[in-house]
Order: structure tokens, then sequence, then C-alpha cells
């Protein structure tokens, strides 16, 4: 396959996709091996941080969010750091602070944990609207303003929130802007009798817990974003993509559709997930996989539809059923 006429780089190769498949499959089983039977959230965790964008965990407590999260993380020979959301939270807590040092006589800068590969936002919804408000600037621009002066994060660069949706009290909800600045927004789940079995079998003191060791390196990283950018995409999948996120924007009961940065998102995902199944370019059914995981947690529903029991997942699927997909494809 070509690419587009002025459309960048040369497409994946089909030998580069198989490859890229097995490392991909290689960390999923990895991470399965603390995170039991949740293959399909591990699988998602992964695509969201080889398309370079953020992931939102959303479930009750004790359903390995967390542990997905601090799984992932140690995946990658990088850096990592982990903030609990509390209402105190400052918003230079997590920035970082410029401070006067005496002995040299100027102003220092003392990076937050922020300023890591992979930045953990434990129990997101607990902090202050002014506080989360904080992770805007860094979730789009992988960088921090402080002062002034703009300072980057470093690459590769993921944020992973986690938040309960069921405990109300003490929380603040997230705003639709902050929401759009996750790429993806899935749970992890209760395991079936199987898994859980299995978990229970495992049960021991926390010393005996399975212990990651880093299986990609930032370059590693950074050479199967390259690889997963140059996934070829159709301009048949691509206005399949504008299709499912302007119909979004008029189905009933929506007071506000999926923005183009949530079409963009759909695009970068679909092309990591496509590599990751060993094809060099995608097909409809990498966009439907995606759709409500991409896009459900950028649609807000009108508050009578919602007590009527709309969810943003239904709009989702209402709109991939009468959205055709290109002719002649899967």
């Amino acid at each position: 396959m070509q690419t587009l006429e002025g459309s960048g780089p040369p497409v994946l190769e089909a030998t580069d996709a198989a490859q890229f498949a097995g490392l991909f499959d290689a960390v999923v089983h990895a991470i399965g091996e603390v995170l039991v039977g949740k293959p399909d959230a591990v699988r998602l965790a992964l695509i969201c941080l080889i398309s370079e964008g953020h992931l939102l965990l959303e479930d009750v407590p004790g359903t390995g969010k967390t542990t997905l999260a601090k799984a992932l993380a140690a995946t990658i020979s990088g850096t990592t750091s982990r903030i609990q959301f509390t209402p105190d939270l400052l918003p230079s807590d997590v920035t970082g602070v410029t401070i006067w040092d005496q002995s040299v006589g100027a102003f220092e800068f003392h990076p937050g944990p922020v300023f890591a590969s992979i930045v953990l936002a434990d129990e997101i919804n607990r902090a202050s609207p002014k506080t989360q408000s904080a992770l805007l600037e860094v979730m789009e621009e992988s960088a921090v303003t402080v002062d002034g002066v703009t300072r980057p994060v470093g690459s590769p660069f993921m944020v992973i929130g986690t938040q309960n949706p069921i405990e109300q009290a003490g929380t603040y909800r997230l705003p639709e802007a902050q929401l759009d600045r996750f790429l993806i927004r899935t749970s992890v789940g209760h395991p079936d009798a199987e898994a859980a079995l299995a978990i229970l079998a495992t049960v021991g003191t926390r010393a005996g817990r399975p212990v990651m060791t880093p299986m990609l390196t930032p370059a590693a990283v950074a050479n199967l974003v390259d690889q997963a950018a140059r996934v070829y995409v159709d301009i048949s999948i691509m206005r399949y993509i504008t299709a499912i996120v302007e119909a979004t924007r008029t189905a009933n009961g929506v007071t506000l559709g999926v923005s183009q940065r949530g079409a963009i998102a759909l695009l970068r995902s679909a092309r990591t997930l496509a590599a990751s199944r060993s094809r060099h370019f995608v097909v409809p059914d990498d966009v439907k996989s995606l759709a409500e995981p991409v896009l459900a947690h950028r649609i807000s529903i009108d508050p009578e539809a919602e007590y009527g029991g709309l969810t943003a997942a239904d709009v989702v699927h209402d709109v991939l059923r009468r959205v055709p997909p290109p002719r002649g494809q899967a």
C-alpha cells in the first residue's frame, strides 16, 4: 500500500507490524502476570501509551485500577511517580514550585511529581477543580509553565488517572475539558470465577507479590510510537471516523458531541490497534473496537435523557449502527 500524497513518512512494512505485535503481546502477557484475567484492559492501557495519550481508569474500589497503572509504569525503565489526589492538594504540589535559594542568591525550581515518564493520578476526582486544572497544560503540551518559564516533562509521558464513579461524597466531577484530554477511558471490572480463583490461589505476603521488570526503554517506546504512526489509513477510513464523530453531535439526547480532538484520538489509537494485530493498515473493525473507550467520555448527555437511562455508551453504539463502514471492508 502507498501513502497519501504528501502524507509524510513511509507506511509501516508488514514485517515490522508482525514484530510490533510480538512485542506488544509480550508486554501484555507480562502485565497479565500481575493483573490476572484482564487482558482487554491491559491492551487498552498499552494502546493508550503507544498512541501518546492519557488513560482514565474508572471503576469501583478493589478491581485493580492502581495495580494496572503501577504494572504499566513498571514495564518502562523510565521514571514513575504517584500523586494521591486529596481536597487539600495544591497545584504547586503537582507541577512544582520556585523557591528562593539564599546560598546562591537566586530562585531555584523544584520540579513536582508530574515530571516523570508515567504519572499515576490516584483518585483524581478528589482534588479541587483548581488542582485538577494543573494537569491541563501538561497533558496537552507535555510541558509545565511555572512563573512564566515553560519546562518540558520529557518523553515518553503519560498520565494515568483513576477515579471511583460510585462514591461522590468529597469529590469533584472532572470538567469536559479535562475529560477530553484523556485518550481512553476504561474500567477493569471484577474478575470472572476462574480468574478470581487463580488470584486467591496465589495470595501470600506483600513480599511475595509478583514484581514487574522493565521491558521497554524510553527509546523502545519512541520506536513503537513511530511505527504505530506509520500504519496506513485509507481516506475512506478517515471519512468513516469523521462521519461517526459528526453523528455524535446530532444524536438525540446529546448536548455536547465529540470534538475534533476525539476524532484524532480515534485515528491514532486505531493505528496502534492495527499494528498490535500484526497489520500495517487500519480496517473499520479497528475503529469500531475503540469507538466506545475513546469517544464515550467526550459525550455529554442531556439531564432528562440521562434520567431516562440514556448513556454515552448507548449513543456510541447507536451511531455505529447508523453509520455504515466503507464498502468492501470488514
